[in-house]
Parts: C-alpha cells; structure tokens; sequence
C-alpha cells in the first residue's frame, strides 16, 4: 500500500499530533458528499448559468472548427 493511501485511511496529522487527533479525512469527505447530494446537487442549474455553459461550448465549438 502506497503512503497516500495509507494517509487516506489514517487521516491528516500535523506534526506533534496524536494519532486520535488526527482529521478523519475520508469520514470528512462522506458527510460533506452526503450533505452535497442531500442538497445542492437536487437544484435545478440556474438559467444564468445554463447561458454562460452555453457560450462557452460554443467559443470551443468554434475554435475546434478554425483549427
């Protein structure tokens, strides 16, 4: 098993930091997914937003077709 797994199952400690105080990584990043898709990720883009994701296909659209 590699280091960054290794920190990934052992969570982030700074240095002088005890084992038990060490930051649950991967319990940290499931409750901050859980929360994400308990909520922002059920609304609806907003039509501002949907324009600009527009314009931007387009520009790339373009600039694909000029090369």
């Amino acid at each position: 098993m590699n280091r960054a797994a290794i920190g990934m199952e052992q969570g982030i400690r700074a240095p002088g930091q005890s084992h038990a105080e060490a930051v649950d990584t991967r319990g940290l990043g499931e409750t901050l997914r859980s929360l994400y898709e308990a909520s922002i990720d059920k609304q609806p883009i907003p039509d501002c937003q949907v324009d600009l994701i527009l314009k931007l296909r387009r520009k790339e659209r373009d600039q694909r077709r000029a090369n």
